[in-house]
């Protein structure tokens, strides 16, 4: 069954719009942040960015939930910042394309009005910019704008899967 990673910086709107396309495909809904170890999850309340020795546990944690989704009867939506393109490849591994991305794209100054006005994540907005100079576009995603309203979004992202 597919498996529907929405990535993107913080502060996209995966935690938005993936319970919503999780919802419009009659599935289910993961949020990568809980994959992440207590280690990491300090790091980045400290204002740390994480480096790549960080992300690899939550990406091998997520992969191997993902290898689990993709055996049961109806699809599953994970948000999942996936901002190299190698995270992409360790989350997506052996899937045969039954692993989908949708890239949520939006510029710094209008993520960084989100993430500032964002109250209750561990993840402070200093690290935004990191985030950007991390993030490497994937070429093979189903592109998705932030500017729209959610259901907007949502709309466009089910009809290009189903398409």
């Amino acid at each position: 069954m597919i498996v529907v990673v929405v990535m993107g910086v913080a502060g996209c709107g995966k935690s938005t719009v993936g319970p919503l396309v999780a919802e419009a495909l009659g599935g289910d809904f993961a949020e990568g942040d809980q994959f992440h170890p207590p280690a990491n999850v300090a790091k980045m309340s400290r204002g740390e960015p994480l480096d790549d020795a960080d992300r690899l546990p939550w990406l091998r944690s997520m992969a191997e939930a993902i290898r689990e989704w993709r055996m049961k009867d109806r699809p599953t939506v994970l948000a999942c910042s996936a901002l190299r393109q190698r995270y992409r490849d360790i989350l997506a591994d052996g899937s045969d394309g039954e692993v989908r991305f949708v890239y949520l794209r939006g510029t710094e100054a209008t993520i960084g009005a989100r993430l500032s006005a964002r109250r209750g994540h561990f993840m402070p907005p200093s690290l935004l910019k990191s985030q950007f100079e991390t993030l490497e576009e994937p070429a093979d995603a189903i592109l998705a704008d932030v500017g729209p309203a959610p259901a907007e979004i949502v709309a466009g992202i089910v009809a290009r899967l189903r398409g």
